[in-house]
């Protein structure tokens, strides 16, 4: 976890509905603290978990600590499970969209200060970035090698340096929820629907956070 100091929620001029969503795949073991930090950082932040066709009891956890539960019928995969969060979000009127993996490798204290570009306007969708801060992410070599490759080829489509294209700590406006509820790509959602988002004329920025690796389900189904 981060030793930085924590960035409270931003200050707003009116009340912002505002959703956590949250992707889960066999996340019984982690899903708890992942709740528990949400609610610590914003007490009247929605929490919807969606477990995407897990077979341990993710749903049952997170419904007993008083998360909303969408249980997928079968695996649909990262893509799907973050778009089936988007369309709930879109279509349940939220303003703020709030996207922390089920796996414990965000740091949700860290959430404000993403917020913070989106609730004053700046931009539709803040990232939060592994690799902005200095003494951060770490992970494999060839993983860090894909990245920096991926966020290279995305940093020339946007015309703006973005250096951590598969960032799944993101935080989303009324604008972009309504892009990502109607289409995102399921194969690379992260980087393919940064493109895609791009391409809309939704404007983005990266905020640098700090994050744990995660050996998780989620990431390789």
């Amino acid at each position: 976890m981060s030793t930085e100091p924590t960035v409270g929620i931003p200050e707003l001029a009116f009340p912002l509905r505002r959703v956590a969503i949250v992707p889960a795949y066999n996340e019984e073991r982690n899903i708890v603290r992942v709740l528990a930090e949400l609610k610590a950082f914003d007490a009247g932040l929605d929490i919807v978990v969606i477990s995407d066709g897990s077979t341990d009891r993710t749903r049952e956890v997170a419904e007993a600590h008083g998360a909303r539960v969408l249980q997928l019928p079968f695996n649909l995969g990262i893509g799907g499970a973050v778009q089936t969060g988007f369309r709930y979000a879109w279509e349940n009127g939220y303003d703020l969209a709030l996207r922390v993996d089920g796996d414990g490798q965000h740091d949700a204290s860290q959430l404000g200060a993403v917020m913070g570009p989106v609730v004053a306007g700046e931009v539709d969708i803040a990232i939060g970035s592994r690799f902005v801060a200095t003494g951060g992410y770490r992970s494999s070599a060839v993983r860090r090698v894909g990245i920096r490759l991926l966020a290279w080829v995305v940093t020339r489509i946007a015309k703006q340096p973005l250096t951590d294209t598969t960032s799944g700590f993101q935080v989303l406006n009324r604008k972009a929820i309504r892009l990502y509820a109607a289409d995102l790509p399921h194969d690379y959602p992260e980087v393919e629907g940064l493109v895609m988002a791009i391409r809309h004329k939704i404007r983005v920025c990266e905020v640098p956070v700090r994050s744990e690796e995660h050996t998780s389900e989620l990431q390789s189904h």
